[in-house]
């Protein structure tokens, strides 16, 4: 089942495909790698989840927060591509988790965006390599950005 069938079929709804906020892009295409650069959790309304894990937010908030950034993700590659089809196979994803400095769960946070990600491509696909660490701060106190690499079908 392609990837745009999935999202259908799951019942997923992607939000509005961020603004960069900043001076970058969000999506870079060279060769048959896609980059993208670091996405927070928006929301359909274009609210983002704020809070920190260890403090206001718990393990099971927290992974909220990194299946919403996947799905922010799956929009911006939408956007930039047209399909989520032309993606082959997810490379590599970082994610980072606004914490304190005695959290130690950040995997279990971040498999809220791999899960996802494994879900539209399958297993084979949708896992790639992957670092999960915890950040003293994240911009607009986000609870998670994440960043990840692609390659193209």
């Amino acid at each position: 089942m392609s990837a745009d069938a999935k999202i259908t079929e799951l019942n997923l709804e992607l939000p509005p495909a961020p603004k960069p906020m900043g001076v970058y892009k969000p999506v870079v295409v060279v060769g048959n790698l896609v980059y993208l650069s670091g996405h927070g959790p928006l929301l359909p309304d274009g609210t983002l989840i704020t809070g920190r894990l260890g403090d206001n937010m718990d393990v099971a908030a927290g992974y909220a927060a990194a299946r919403q950034v996947g799905l922010t993700m799956l929009a911006s590659i939408r956007q930039e591509l047209g399909s989520l089809d032309k993606i082959g196979r997810v490379i590599k994803v970082l994610g980072m988790v606004n914490s304190t400095a005695d959290f130690g769960e950040h995997p279990k946070v971040i498999n809220g965006c791999s899960e996802l990600f494994a879900d539209v491509w399958g297993a084979e696909n949708g896992i790639g390599a992957r670092s999960a660490v915890g950040m003293g701060s994240l911009p607009g106190d986000i609870a998670v950005e994440i960043e990840a690499i692609y390659e193209l079908a």
